[in-house]
This record gives structure tokens, sequence and C-alpha cells, in this order.
């Protein structure tokens, strides 16, 4: 039985309390004092007894109470702990002064390939090598660098304990850190419904993509900045068997060749100056198991190239600065707005990459190309922008909605989300209408327009005479006017400012 005795704490009462329990002839087995109470486990005591040694406590002076208890507090705590570390699936060490084990979790033992009890009392040097992270207690600080369990890397994270006690390690394995990180950073990215639109071309784009994502291979999506690569991308992952797992994206045209390669494959101890003390891991290893998203790839340098093209022909690769094969199980997704065959025929990508990375191939058609999802598009990123703003409903007048039709859009959906976004932040207006839009200045105007850019005969025609009428309207402020000026019927130029957005009228 255990016995939680109550006191007004003075000097002397622990003792006479323990007097009592010896003259009852009773044997302790562990005794706690957390004033004001002190509690006692007497294994032998049972109910009858426990009436006798109550009355002879309750004679002591100052003994207010004597009640049995369930558990000791620290046996309680103890198990509490227990609990805590065995339900962390990151290894966890507790290390004394001599940095020696003195606490490990089941994840602990795991990673050493041993039971809980054979880790207490091995020193960091014996689990983790001859070189030991911490070098001595007295210069032990918080922080962070790597290293190796069984021959598998992992980043340790040091607390120290006050007073040089000690310190509690935390280990984590590259994998793990990588599925916490793609939680967070796409804990909002959605699946195929997040790629919008109803029209032919974009709904024949998202049933050959459901059909990829099943496909466990390298897949090329290619098509003009701003369309949404990255996006499908993501759907195409979150579809796949690999959805639970890590998805990370690296934009190559965005970082010099040194660093792009640093983030993909990560670097060793001491690989460059300014690197981390012990090392870092790249995308690579930390999407083991899931995917990593290559934007841009046809940037990619020909080193960059080739260092690619041996991971994907058998999996492994070295860090930066490393001499260890690693081997990591990632499907690769690439996008580019470029010409890959071009560049191929030019010699500045490499052939038997491109071969690598099109083993299954999705092109998204540009805006301009699927106009049916235009509006559609534009009241998503119309509520969206209202909801970031703090702004009240908005809509589209009629006016805007026939602006946002007729313009050519060569910046694709990210010009279309820019435009809307734009608009609700500079105007004050409950209703938007085409001017608010600013369309007019757009790269979407046909002066100097890329001929490459001219879809259609009637869609050049359609270009020039909306830029025609919008730079005629604020000298000519009226069908009526224009229609004089360029000889039409009134009708007719009514018509076409009411098609292109242009004015009120």
């Amino acid at each position: 039985m255990r016995v939680d005795v109550l006191f007004t704490d003075r000097v002397g009462i622990a003792h006479e309390i323990l007097a009592v329990v010896s003259r009852q002839g009773l044997d302790l087995t562990a005794v706690e004092v957390e004033p004001p109470h002190l509690f006692l486990d007497v294994p032998a005591l049972a109910e009858p007894g426990f009436a006798r040694l109550r009355e002879h406590l309750l004679a002591v002076d100052d003994v207010r109470s004597a009640e049995p208890v369930a558990m000791l507090p620290g046996v309680r705590r103890a198990r509490y702990l227990e609990a805590l570390l065995a339900s962390q699936a990151d290894p966890i060490l507790a290390v004394d002064g001599e940095q020696r084990v003195v606490v490990a979790n089941a994840a602990a033992a795991t990673a050493a390939g041993c039971a809980e009890e054979a880790l207490f009392g091995r020193s960091l040097s014996e689990l983790f090598g001859e070189v030991v992270p911490i070098e001595g207690l007295a210069r032990l600080q918080s922080g962070v660098t790597e290293v190796r369990l069984r021959g598998e890397p992992f980043l340790v994270e040091t607390l120290p304990l006050a007073d040089r006690a000690g310190a509690v390690l935390t280990l984590h394995a590259p994998q793990r850190i990588g599925r916490r990180l793609s939680a967070l950073q796409n804990y909002d990215a959605g699946g195929f419904e997040a790629v919008l639109g109803r029209s032919t071309e974009i709904l024949a784009v998202r049933r050959r993509a459901a059909r990829m994502a099943q496909v466990d291979a390298p897949l090329l999506i290619t098509g003009e900045t701003g369309t949404g690569k990255e996006l499908l991308a993501h759907a195409c992952h979150a579809g796949s068997r690999r959805r639970g797992m890590p998805f990370f994206a690296l934009n190559c045209a965005a970082m010099p060749e040194s660093l792009a390669e640093s983030e993909l494959f990560g670097y060793a101890p001491g690989a460059f100056s300014g690197a981390l003390k012990g090392g870092k891991p790249g995308l690579l290893e930390m999407a083991d198991g899931g995917t990593v998203f290559l934007d841009e790839v046809g940037e990619m340098s020909p080193y960059l190239q080739a260092k690619l093209l041996r991971f994907l022909n058998d999996g492994s690769f070295r860090r930066v600065g490393g001499e260890r094969e690693q081997r990591v199980d990632v499907r690769v997704i690439s996008a580019t707005h470029r010409a890959l065959e071009q560049m191929v025929a030019e010699g500045t990508f490499r052939q038997d990459l491109l071969f690598r990375l099109n083993v299954l191939g999705l092109h998204v058609p540009p805006l301009r190309e699927r106009r049916q999802d235009i509006v559609a598009l534009a009241e998503h990123f119309l509520a969206r922008a209202c909801a970031q703003t703090g702004r009240g409903e908005i809509r589209l007048s009629a006016a805007a909605r026939a602006a946002l039709k007729a313009n050519p859009w060569p910046g694709n959906v990210r010009q279309l989300q820019n435009a809307v976004f734009r608009a609700v932040t500079m105007s004050e207006r409950s209703v938007l209408d085409a001017e608010d839009l600013e369309l007019a200045d757009s790269p979407a105007a046909p002066d100097g327009e890329p001929l490459d850019e001219i879809d259609t005969l009637g869609g050049a025609v359609a270009r020039f005479e909306a830029d025609l009428l919008r730079r005629l309207y604020p000298r000519f402020p009226s069908s009526r006017q224009l229609a004089a000026r360029l000889g039409a019927s009134h009708s007719a130029i009514a018509a076409r400012l009411r098609r292109y957005g242009i004015g009120r009228g």
C-alpha cells in the first residue's frame, strides 16, 4: 500500500513519521518527500494494518492526515516520461556530464540497432564514431549538427542541461525533416480540383494528367510561363501513390549552379567555405519516398544535367564534397517553357537527359487558347484578392468581362491573377470596370507584338482593333465621335467598345 501523509512542515517531522512506521515493524521500499506531503510505499501493509498505522501517524504533532494513494508521484512522473518518450518517432538520448547515455527512447534503440537497455552507459563517441559531435560539456551549446548512426545521417539538435549536468539530444532523419517541411510548405496545395477551368482544352489536360499521376515515372510538363505548370505538378503528386510523402520544388533558373547543386544534392561537412559544420541534406534526401519538382529544367547547367542524369539512371548520387554514395526513391517531375528539342539540336541540352525526363509528357495550353476559362479564373482570383485585402464582395462589370476575354494574356494565368489583384487593391469601387484592370498598357497590346504570339488572323485583327480604339477613345470619348473619326457607323463602333470593354458606352 502507498500512503500520503499530509503535515505542517517543521524540523524533525519527517524523522518522527518514519519512526512510527519502523515501530510498527513495516518495511519501506520507497519514500518521497514533497512538503507538505511525505509519501510512503509499504508493500506489506493491508487495510487492517493501515487503520492502526494511521492512528499512530495522526498522533504525531502537526500530522494533518494520512490517506492511501494509488501511486507515488515519482513513479507517476516516470511512467508519464516513459510514455512521452515512447510516443516520439524521433530518436531521443539524454547524456550525463561524461557524455554517456542515461535515458533513451525506443526510436533511439531502433536507430542504434540494439535494445534500450544496451544503450545505457554508452558514450557518444561509441555511437557516432571517432568524431564526437559535442567536444566536451565545457563548450556544449545549443545547436544542430550532423552525425551518422550505423551509417545513416541524422541532424542532431542539442539542448544542454544547467550546470553542465549533461544534455538532451534529438536525432532527426532527413526524410522526417522533409515530411515536416513539405507539410508546412504545401499545406494548402490541392489536387486536380485546384486546376481551375471548364474548357475542353484544360479538361483534356486534367484527364491526361490524372492517368499519368498513377504511373511512377519521370514526367515533363511543358507550357508557356505562367500557365500553372507547378500547380499541375502538385496535382500529379497528390494523385499518386506518393501523396503522403514530401513534395519539394526547385527553380533551376532562380539560382547559380553551385547553389542549385547543394540545394538539390546537399553537401558534406567542410564542402565549401560558409557551409554548416555538419553538412546539410539536399532536397533529394529529404524527399525520399516523395516527389521533387524541377521547374525551368531547361536552364540547368551542363554539369548539373550530367549529375541529374546519373541520379535518374540508378537513383544514386553524392553530396557536394562527399564520397559516400546515397540512394533514394524519388519521382522527378520537371517543367520548362523552352523548346528542349531545339536546345538539344543546338547542343545546350543533353539528349539522353531529355529522354529520361520525358518518359511521360504533358503540355499546358496558354490562356489565349482556352478563353472560355478566363472569366471563371478572374472571378476566382477576385474572391481570393478580396479575402486577402479584407474587402467586401466585388464584382466584374460586363465591360470588364469583355476586356478580360479580349486580352491576349502573354503572361497567362499568372498575369491574369496579378491584374485582378492590382485592380482590387487600387480601386475603391464594388464593381470593377474595364479601366480598373489597366489592360490598355499591358504587354498584350499588339504594337510591337512578336509574331509568334499571334495565334489566328481573327485574333490579330481583334487585338489591332482593341488597341486602336483604346488609343483614340481619350480624344474621342463617345461612340458617335469615334464613328465620325473612323468613318464607321455608330452602332458598329458602339458594339466594338462594348466587346473590348472600353469606356462605359
